[in-house]
C-alpha cells in the first residue's frame, strides 16, 4: 500500500465539534492510552482526532509512511515532526561505569555554558506542540549545576520534562528542587541487586545509598498513585548481571517505580564482547522478519514451570513467531530516534540525529572493531533548533534512515567497509546505519 493511498484530513469528527467546553488547548501534547477513533469520509479520506493529529504532528501537506501487518496499518510520525529533544547538559560523571561510552572514546569533557542552554530554551519556544524534553546523554546530567533549574525553564513553557540519572547525586536538596521544579519523570539506573553486582558495574557507588536517595525522593513527592515525578529504572543487561534482573525488577516495584527499561550492552571496550547476550539473535535477524519463513501464532498464557520449556523451544523453533497477535521480536530495521522525532543536543551546542552519533566512539561488532564518527548537524548558537531540523541534508537522512536502504552488516558478519559507518557496501555515504544494534532492537534507550 502507497503513501498516496491514504489522504488525511484535518476536519474535526462531528462528534468532537464544540467539545472543549471553551478550555485552552494545551501545547504539548499528552500520550494517552484510551481508545481513538478515525473514520472514512465520503471522499475516502481518513479523518483522526484533533489532539491524535497534533501529537503525532499531522499538519496539512504531512507526508508520512504506511505500513501493512494483517490486520493492522501502521502510520510512521512525518519525519517533519520534532517531537523529542535530548539535552546533554555535559558529558562528565562522577563514576567510571565499566559500561560507559567514556571507556572507548577519545573526546574533550565539557559543561554546558548558560548561553548555549538559552538557545536551545528561545528554540523550544518556536515549537508547537512543544516536543518532550530529556536531559541526558553520555555524562551524569546532575553533575551540572544547573540542571535543575534549566529543567524549571522548560517546564514553564509547558513541556513535558525526562532525566536519567545514576542517583549517587539525589540529595534531598536536590529531590525537592526537582520535584518542585515539575520534572514528569525520573530515570535511576540500577544495574545490580546486590551489593556486590552493582558496585561490579558502576565503579564508585554503593547500591545502598542510591536506593536510600530513590526511596527519600519518592517519599517527598505530592500524591498518591498520580505522584509526579514518576520512577522509571534503567538496566544494562550483561552475563555478569542478566541473573539479577528478577530482583531487579522487584527493587523497582518497591521504589514505585512506573517504567522499567533493559538494554543489552554495547561492547565498547575488549572485556565487554564476552558480556554480550546476543551473539545468536544477532544472526536470525535476517530472517526473523522474511515473508517466506513459516509463520507461528502463539496465545498468551502463562510462563511457568509448566510451560516455561516449551515456549523456549517454540520461540527457538525457526518460525516467525507472533504472541497474542503481536509479532515477537519486534521490528528490525528500524530507528526509534527517527520513529520518535528526536535529535540531540550535546553540552557544547552540537546537534545530532541521534547522542550515539553526537561523539566518536568505538565498539565491537562480531569481535571486531568498530568505529562510529560522530555526524554534527550544526551546532545551536548558530543556528536556530527548527533551522536545523529542517535543513535539506537533515531531512534527507532521516528519511534514508526511515527507509533504513543499509547492508545488513549486524548479521552478514561484517567486511572491510563495516569496520566504521563513513561508507557501505550499497554505496550510502556516512553516517551509515547497517551496523547500528539500536536499528535491530537489541540496544534500547529510555
Amino acid at each position: 500500500m502507497s503513501i498516496q493511498s491514504i489522504a488525511l484530513t484535518l476536519e474535526t469528527p462531528p462528534s468532537e465539534a464544540g467539545a472543549t467546553n471553551g478550555a485552552p488547548p494545551r501545547r504539548h501534547a499528552e500520550p494517552t492510552s484510551a481508545v481513538e477513533w478515525g473514520y472514512i469520509d465520503d471522499e475516502g479520506r481518513l479523518v483522526l482526532a484533533p489532539e491524535m493529529r497534533r501529537s503525532m504532528g499531522l499538519k496539512p501537506g504531512a507526508q508520512l509512511r504506511v505500513e501493512r501487518d494483517g490486520n493492522t496499518l501502521r502510520l510512521h510520525r512525518p519525519l517533519s515532526h520534532l517531537a523529542k529533544v535530548y539535552i546533554e547538559p555535559t558529558d562528565a560523571c562522577n563514576l567510571d561505569c565499566v559500561t560507559c561510552f567514556r571507556n572507548a572514546w577519545q573526546t574533550n569533557i565539557g559543561r554546558m555554558k548558560e548561553e548555549t542552554f538559552a538557545a536551545v530554551l528561545e528554540g523550544l519556544k518556536q515549537i508547537d506542540p512543544l516536543p518532550t524534553v530529556y536531559f541526558g546523554g553520555i555524562g551524569e546530567p546532575m553533575f551540572h549545576q544547573r540542571t535543575v533549574d534549566w529543567i524549571a525553564q522548560v517546564k514553564q513553557l509547558g513541556a513535558r520534562v525526562e532525566m536519567i540519572t545514576n542517583g549517587t547525586l539525589l540529595t534531598e536538596q536536590r529531590s525537592r528542587q526537582l520535584i518542585e521544579a515539575g520534572l514528569d519523570l525520573l530515570w535511576v539506573s540500577i544495574d545490580g541487586a546486590s551489593p556486590e553486582s552493582y558496585a561490579d558495574v558502576r565503579l564508585g557507588a554503593e547500591l545502598s545509598n542510591v536506593l536510600a536517595n530513590v526511596q527519600r525522593f519518592r517519599t517527598l513527592r505530592k500524591g498518591h498513585k498520580s505522584a509526579k515525578p514518576e520512577i522509571g529504572v534503567a538496566f544494562v543487561a550483561m552475563r555478569r548481571n542478566i541473573a539479577d534482573l528478577p530482583k531487579v525488577l522487584k527493587i523497582a516495584r518497591q521504589l514505585g517505580a512506573m517504567h522499567f527499561s533493559v538494554s543489552n550492552v554495547l561492547p565498547v571496550t575488549e572485556p565487554l564482547k564476552n558480556e554480550v547476550l546476543y551473539k545468536e539473535s544477532m544472526r536470525s535477524i535476517s530472517y526473523l522478519d522474511s515473508e517466506h519463513m513459516p509463520q507461528l501464532s502463539l496465545p498468551k498464557m502463562d510462563f511457568d514451570e509448566v510451560t516455561r520449556d516449551a515456549l523456549f523451544e517454540a520461540f527457538q523453533s525457526g518460525f516467525s513467531v507472533r504472541y497474542a497477535g503481536a509479532k515477537w521480536g519486534g521490528s528490525n530495521d528500524v530507528c526509534d530516534y527517527i520513529e520518535s522525532g528526536s535529535l540531540t543536543v550535546g553540552w557544547n551546542g552540537d546537534v545530532a540525529p541521534c547522542w550515539p552519533l553526537l561523539h566518536t566512539h568505538g565498539s565491537f561488532l562480531h569481535d571486531k572493531p568498530h568505529i562510529s564518527y560522530r555526524h554534527i548537524v550544526g551546532n545551536i548558537r548558530e543556528r536556530s533548533l527548527l533551522d536545523l531540523w529542517n535543513d535539506p541534508a537533515y531531512v534527507a537522512y532521516r528519511a534514508r534512515v526511515q527507509g533504513f536502504a543499509f547492508p545488513p552488516c549486524t548479521f552478514c558478519g561484517g567486511c572491510d567497509l563495516s569496520v566504521d559507518n563513513l561508507e557501505d557496501c550499497f554505496g550510502n555515504e556516512g553516517p551509515v546505519c547497517g551496523a547500528c544494534l539500536w536499528a535491530q532492537g537489541l540496544i534500547r534507550c529510555p
